[in-house]
Parts: C-alpha cells; structure tokens; sequence
C-alpha cells in the first residue's frame, strides 16, 4: 500500500453579478466569486490536493481557463472527473480536510450540505469530509472582502 498526502490552495476574487458557490451549495450571498467555472474556491482546493497526492499536475492543466467547454460548468463535475482520474490509476481517497477564508458570509450552517456534496461527487463517505472556515481577522484582502480562499489536504492510497 502507498499512503501519499497532497496540499491544495485556491483563491478568488469577490465580483457582483454571480452566485456563491461554495463546496457545490448554492450560498445566500450578494456577491459571488469570479472564475472561469462556477468559481467554487473550496472545491478547486480539493482537486488541486488530491491530483498533487496522486503526484499529477495541478487542475488548471486538468481543467484550463482556456477551454470554452468549461466555461460556467460546476466544480462537482471538476470533482468527478478528478476521482474519475484516481481511480483509473488504482488510487482511492482516503480523507479530505479543508478550510475555507473569509470574513463573510458565515459558512457554518451550510457546512454540513457541503460535506454530503462533496463526498457524494468523490464517492466517499461524509465521515471522510472534514470542512472548517475561518476569517482572516480582517487582514489583507480577504479581510477587505475583496476575495475568498481555500486550502485543503488529501490522503490519498495507490493500489500496487
């Protein structure tokens, strides 16, 4: 068995006009976040962490900001492909944790339809989700609101 652990961060501008979307749910927000897919910051953390665990390159040479099909399509779909990819090289997810920045809106009620989304697109159990958010005390960028951020973990194990 080979147990390997990967990293992933993502970061989006704040824009009006677009719908949040965070871990796949649709967030009760006036704002949304910029991106060539639905934006969905905390799920690209996630892709990133697990294609860089599997040792791959990283979504956007998955999933380019330059492919028109791409255009708009929900990060769930990202997902799926991405567990699409480990699992054809012999890779199951073992967990993922991950923690969403931002100063609003409030993310704990929708922690919970986050988890079954995610764990629903990777075909792992809700058990295997970690999902935390935090602010960041209203420093820098993301204290002004003008963006969101992710960051995630993947343990991942390559059958031989």
């Amino acid at each position: 068995m080979n147990i390997r652990i990967g990293i992933g961060y993502d970061v989006h501008r704040v824009c009006t006009g677009r719908q949040l979307v965070l871990g796949g749910v649709l967030i009760d927000s006036s704002f949304g976040l910029e991106g060539h897919s639905d934006g969905d910051v905390l799920s690209h953390a996630i892709a990133d962490a697990l294609l860089g665990a599997a040792g791959f390159q990283d979504i956007g040479y998955f999933f380019p900001n330059s492919d028109p099909t791409l255009e708009g399509v929900s990060s769930q779909v990202i997902l799926r492909r991405v567990r699409e990819i480990l699992y054809s090289n012999y890779i199951e997810i073992s967990n993922v944790d991950a923690t969403l920045i931002c100063e609003e809106p409030k993310i704990a009620p929708y922690i919970t339809e986050m988890r079954k989304n995610l764990a629903s697109s990777l075909d792992i159990s809700i058990a295997q989700i970690g999902i935390k958010a935090t602010t960041n005390e209203k420093l820098g960028f993301i204290g002004r609101g003008e963006g969101m951020a992710a960051f995630a973990a993947a343990c991942i194990v390559k059958k031989s």
